[in-house]
């Protein structure tokens, strides 16, 4: 049976590190190029603010979720209650901000793009636009009151009687309360929510906008630009979607059988690397920057394999 253990954890340690490493790289390879942006005095966008948060975001869950996948197999014994709340608070509080930030994301990028003139639109382009910065601020406060309110939940639940028993006969009761997954619910719908109705005003918008030009019959107009917004829209509230609806159905599996999915967790990983990496491909500063790296890499490859066959020689 401990052989058998040792198989599953590894099973789940090793993509785990893959994913980890992989975030890693590309998290702080964008981090790297908007920083050094910033600290060289050059123009920083609310658009690489809130590639940058994300970045920050992300990592830092893919850091706690393979860390809980480390220390929780070996070292849960010795671990009290409290102790595992604080760490699955702390990952919710991730999981809340990196939701939060992909939501304003979409604000950001719809109040930019989108063409309506309507006095309201306009009003919220001059405020949300300019005020990044706070509303960043803003949604990772927000991030921490509902990673409280949890915590509070979680706490009375515990100081009640609750326990953390794997058995079936009291999966219902022990492991998670309905209150707490209700508010964890209620908590990741707004974003949800928020993204939803940008990103259908943006595509709506774009796909009016490039509608009007096809009839101008101006055959000098180029649409690939718009066209290229709008699959970018379409693949990242995919993206999103996909991982609101995995999110839940985790919180959802723990609470029915006492079990934490970890396999989902590290799905979750994979997908934020991969529209990460999609980020980089779609925004051009980025995209420039690492063609720059690549080439640098493969020049350094060649370079290596030319003296050693020089030397061979």
């Amino acid at each position: 049976t401990e052989g058998y253990t040792a198989v599953l954890y590894l099973g789940l340690l090793v993509p785990a590190l893959i994913a980890l490493i992989a975030g890693l790289v590309i998290h702080s390879f964008i981090l790297r190029v908007n920083v050094t942006d910033w600290w060289k005095g050059k123009s920083v966008t609310p658009v690489d603010h809130m590639v940058t948060s994300l970045g920050i975001s992300r990592m830092c869950i893919q850091c706690a979720d393979t860390i809980y996948l480390f220390i929780n197999p070996l070292f849960w014994r010795n671990l009290n209650s409290l102790v595992i709340t604080l760490v699955g608070i702390s990952y919710d509080f991730l999981i809340y901000a990196n939701m939060w930030l992909t939501s304003l994301f979409s604000i950001v990028l719809c109040l930019k793009i989108s063409n309506f003139h309507t006095r309201l639109f306009l009003y919220l382009r001059g405020m949300i636009i300019h005020r990044t910065v706070y509303l960043i601020g803003a949604s990772i406060l927000l991030s921490s009151e509902n990673s409280l309110i949890s915590l509070l939940l979680t706490v009375l639940q515990i100081s009640s009687g609750g326990t953390h028993n794997a058995t079936m006969a009291n999966a219902m009761t022990d492991c998670a309360d309905i209150n707490y997954v209700c508010h964890v619910i209620i908590g990741v719908s707004f974003p949800l929510l928020f993204y939803c109705i940008s990103s259908v005003l943006l595509f709506t918008s774009l796909y009016h906008h490039t509608t009007k030009m096809k009839m101008s019959s101006n055959l000098s107009i180029n649409l690939e630009t718009y066209y290229s917004v709008m699959k970018f829209v379409s693949i990242t509230f995919i993206y999103n979607t996909v991982y609101f609806i995995c999110y839940i159905c985790g919180v959802l599996y723990y609470y029915i059988y006492c079990v934490n999915p970890d396999q989902l967790y590290i799905v979750l990983d994979f997908l934020t690397v991969l529209h990460s990496s999609y980020l980089i491909y779609k925004t051009a500063k980025l995209r420039s920057q690492m063609s720059k790296v690549l080439q640098s890499v493969t020049d350094f490859l060649f370079q290596r394999k030319d003296t050693e066959t020089r030397e061979i020689i």
